[in-house]
């Protein structure tokens, strides 16, 4: 058996959609035949898939059956975990810096620590963008990680609660949420915050009623979805109008207050709840990495190889990363189907550097979109450039594929028979327990 030590060094950090479907696909084929050594290096100690956090905000699903322990996968699936938040790099010494580990008291647990590589990826994904718009740090919840999702959840619940006494006591109760950004993730929640304001009578919070409660999309552009074809938007639009759901677009927020919202015009709209879900950019800490370049909002710039610009050993990709796209102005979007096949690309790309070839360039295919009205309906357009041509579909049939999308993550993870358990997993859960996380 050859020496680890020896081994050529792959560290991934960030064990997201992306990172974690490389960390996994190297393990398999490389990490468990000792032709490289993988590192998986992550803030966190389990995963769950991002777009679902939307779901776990409105407590329509509980994530501690969808979390993917980091040890146990790596364990499984050979390759390393290391707990901790990637601070710097030192590109001469091929050294990432790790932040010390601290416990709830803020005791140092783990001294901060260098971890070699040989070929770094940076896949840390992306946080929502305020655009510096005032009162938004400190009066919206955001939901770019599991804690956040499971923060909004608590607050949620304590809001009807508290709605919920005032309506037995006779007194204003209304409850107001206002969700800014009318993207992929505002939609949904929108949606998912619905079905919320249906379920929570039904155990017991029965003086608050469904009419009692008023969400609001609120996008700046002159349409929902907007980085979508119209008809989506369009159909969106219509769906959630038939939810009763508030749609605002063409309204930029210039100002947020504990309990009001103030757009461009002048008007105002008060909201117990404030959502932000507009607009991404790549941790500021990228900006720093030892003279790598980045853009405006924070991304590595890379190459169509999506090796960054400056170092060869150096690969980025997912959401944090700008990628080209040959014969396009724009880079590639940030979106789970591309960090997914950015990551399939990476790791050929990885196998033929231990073998000192050229790593491939990486084409996006846009496979469609899909909007997802929590169990109501969903919408979407599939195929994209597979075809050349896009099929609206909805309804069930759209509900259907949009499920598959998980269930393909959970399949580049687990595999075809463990995803089959937690399918069936899945549905014994769902027969056994609430439709709405209650805690």
């Amino acid at each position: 058996m050859s020496n680890r030590s020896a081994l050529h060094h792959v560290v991934i950090v960030g064990g997201g959609a992306g990172g974690l479907e490389l960390a996994t696909s190297l393990g398999n084929s490389i990490g468990r035949k000792q032709k490289a050594r993988i590192t998986l290096i992550d803030a966190c100690l389990t995963h769950v898939w991002k777009p679902l956090l939307h779901e776990v905000a409105a407590g329509s699903m509980d994530s501690s059956s969808n979390e993917v322990n980091y040890r146990v996968h790596a364990k499984r699936h050979g390759f390393e975990f290391q707990l901790g938040r990637m601070q710097g790099l030192d590109r001469e010494t091929k050294q990432v810096i790790v932040e010390p580990l601290l416990d709830d008291t803020g005791t140092i647990v783990v001294e901060a620590r260098s971890i070699k590589y040989d070929t770094l990826v940076i896949a840390v994904g992306s946080t929502a963008n305020d655009f510096g718009t005032p009162g938004a740090a400190e009066n919206c919840i955001f939901l770019d990680s599991l804690e956040q999702a499971r923060k909004f959840h608590r607050h949620l619940l304590n809001s009807y609660l508290k709605a919920e006494y005032d309506a037995e006591k006779k007194q204003k109760h209304s409850l107001d949420i206002a969700i800014i950004g009318a993207g992929a993730t505002g939609v949904e929640l929108a949606a998912e915050l619905h079905l919320a304001s249906q379920e929570l009578p039904v155990y017991g919070l029965s003086h608050l009623k469904e009419k009692d409660v008023h969400i609001s999309v609120i996008e700046a552009a002159d349409r929902i979805l907007p980085a979508l074809p119209e008809h989506l938007s369009n159909a969106a639009t219509r769906e959630l109008k038939q939810l009763n759901i508030n749609v605002m677009s063409g309204q930029r927020v210039t100002n947020i207050s504990e309990t009001d919202i103030e757009f461009a015009d002048g008007e105002r709209l008060s909201a117990t709840i404030k959502v932000w879900a507009a607009g991404i950019k790549a941790p500021e800490f990228l900006t720093q990495l030892d003279g790598l370049e980045t853009n405006r909002i924070n991304q590595l710039v890379v190459r169509q190889d999506l090796q960054t610009t400056y170092d060869k050993n150096i690969f980025a990709f997912g959401d944090c990363a700008s990628c080209p796209q040959p014969g396009q102005d724009r880079p590639v979007p940030p979106r789970a189907q591309a960090a997914h096949q950015q990551a399939s690309t990476l790791a050929k790309s990885i196998k033929l550097r231990l073998n000192n070839k050229q790593a491939l360039p990486y084409v996006y295919q846009d496979r469609g979109s899909l909007i997802s009205f929590s169990r109501y309906t969903a919408v979407g357009n599939l195929m994209g450039n597979l075809t050349g041509k896009n099929l609206m579909v909805e309804g069930r049939i759209a509900r259907l594929f949009y499920i598959s999308l998980y269930r393909m993550h959970q399949v580049a993870l687990h595999g075809v028979f463990r995803t089959s358990l937690i399918w069936l997993s899945d549905k014994i859960n769902k027969a056994l327990h609430p439709r709405l996380k209650l805690h």
